[in-house]
């Protein structure tokens, strides 16, 4: 059966890759804490793991995180999704956004930026190379280290993050992921024989 194929029109270029993780990045050092949501972020490069976040340069997280260096990238929860709006739309020069929103600052494992404890999955970064590009700037980031909830691994110690119920953006709105469809080289896979199918062909 053949794909459907679309009839499209062509405009300038424009932002509108999507879905994107919408994530509750935090930072700081000292008494001054913070968190703010991006979702201009992801990989980078697997060995060594690197990611990236942009931000623009009136953000008050901007200069915090460049004068530290230091960053934590938190996975946010459909539970979270009112928390993630409100430090998307807050500022920290007149908000501590943590307390309006619910959110508990917790210890890092290696930096000194603080983590999100509702947060599942928490990705602690160090800038590497922060690149100017236009209304943002990209912050290229080493992973030092994952800190993941013990609840989310199963018996073999793997990360389950289909249990997780992660948030997903797309053009200015938030979403909850929909149903696995797949697993990464699925479309490949040769499918093993059940035992009954076996003896049935004998």
């Amino acid at each position: 059966m053949p794909y459907k194929e679309f009839t499209k029109e062509c405009w300038k270029g424009s932002v509108l890759t999507a879905p994107l993780p919408p994530v509750l990045v935090s930072c700081g050092y000292g008494d001054i804490q913070n968190v703010l949501t991006v979702a201009w972020t992801g990989i980078l490069c697997t060995q060594p793991p690197v990611t990236y976040i942009s931000l623009r340069k009136e953000r008050f997280s901007y200069k915090l995180i460049q004068d530290s260096g230091v960053f934590v990238i938190n996975l946010p929860t459909e539970e979270l999704v009112r928390a993630v709006d409100l430090c998307g739309v807050k500022s920290g020069k007149n908000t501590d956004k943590a307390k309006a929103a619910g959110l508990t600052y917790g210890k890092a494992s290696i930096v000194e930026a603080p983590l999100i404890e509702q947060s599942p999955v928490s990705i602690e970064c160090k800038v590497r190379e922060i690149i100017p590009l236009g209304t943002h700037d990209v912050f290229i980031s080493d992973i030092l280290a994952v800190n993941a909830a013990k609840e989310l691994l199963d018996e073999n110690g793997r990360l389950a993050l289909d249990k997780a119920d992660l948030l997903a953006y797309a053009h200015g709105e938030y979403f909850a992921l929909g149903k696995k469809l797949g697993s990464f080289g699925y479309s490949v896979r040769k499918k093993h024989k059940s035992k009954n199918t076996a003896k049935k062909g004998k």
